[in-house]
């Protein structure tokens, strides 16, 4: 299969010179994560800018200082499975597809390859060798600034809520994080003092510093508030494609994987089942 007949041809993308309210807010009403970003008035690729660029430099105004200039692209007639390689080596979710002139003609991400091509995949194989398992979890009755920071220090997109009993009852991505939140400034005071000593006479000389910081402020919304009611999931023995089709179905990035016994033991995310392919 080529990427061409993977790819998704309507295209969101966003323009520089140009602001990061305008990204964020095209990423919140498509519910998406990443953006293309050409030259204005021109469809010619200049970068990338994703959700976690924005919640890492929350300061920055500029899509153009935001965004990621040194891009992995495809074109529309290669191999699927080249871009799958790509993303695999580049540990990428999402590939822009330019043509020979460097302008953009559409996007494919690991769920394009999964939901296209992986649920014809004819194997044995199991998901239990490419699902992570060690993830981040949380009380499900925990705030969403405490769950956000837990998920960040994992380094991953995505964390999964526990209820009192010790089961899985909630899963939050970070684009439910960027739902419920808002970039908001806040001045603090810092203040430091000098002390200076003559023969008679000593004084202390303080100086106060503000500083103007960007954050992102959450709802004061639970885990539990803000994930779906009805969560599917996978066993570890589940295949492949049939994992790819519950994945297709649901338009899940991302799965829980149970034991045999309806344990959590992890999840399985379409970048991970891509490699079924290689």
């Amino acid at each position: 299969m080529l990427v061409k007949k993977a790819m998704s041809k309507k295209v969101v993308s966003v323009s520089v010179p140009g602001n990061r309210e305008t990204a964020l807010e095209k990423m919140r009403k498509r519910k998406i994560s990443a953006l293309p970003v050409v030259k204005k008035d021109s469809k010619k690729l200049a970068g990338l800018i994703t959700r976690s660029d924005i919640i890492v430099n929350p300061d920055e105004e500029q899509i153009a200082m935001l965004m990621s200039r040194d891009l992995v692209t495809v074109k529309s007639n290669d191999d699927l499975e080249e871009a799958a390689k790509r993303m695999v080596d580049n540990t990428l979710r999402r590939l822009p597809v330019v043509n020979d002139d460097d302008e953009l003609v559409g996007i494919i991400s690991s769920f394009d390859i999964v939901a296209n091509a992986l649920v014809k995949f004819d194997a044995d194989d199991s998901i239990e060798e490419y699902m992570l398992n060690n993830v981040p979890t949380t009380w499900d009755e925990t705030p969403l600034n405490v769950a956000f920071e837990i998920m960040r220090q994992f380094g991953l997109k995505t964390i999964l809520g526990l209820n009192n009993f010790g089961k899985l009852s909630s899963i939050l991505t970070e684009t439910d994080f960027i739902t419920e939140s808002e970039i908001i400034s806040e001045m603090t005071e810092h203040s430091s003092t000098v002390g200076t000593e003559g023969d008679k006479w000593s004084w202390d000389s303080t100086s106060v510093l503000y500083i103007e910081k960007n954050h992102l402020k959450f709802t004061d919304k639970l885990v539990r508030d803000v994930s779906p009611e009805n969560i599917d999931t996978v066993n570890t023995k589940t295949k492949v494609s049939d994992c790819a089709k519950k994945m297709k179905a649901g338009n899940f990035e991302q799965i829980p994987v149970l034991d045999v016994e309806g344990e959590l033991v992890g999840i399985v995310r379409a970048s991970d089942l891509i490699k079924a392919i290689l």
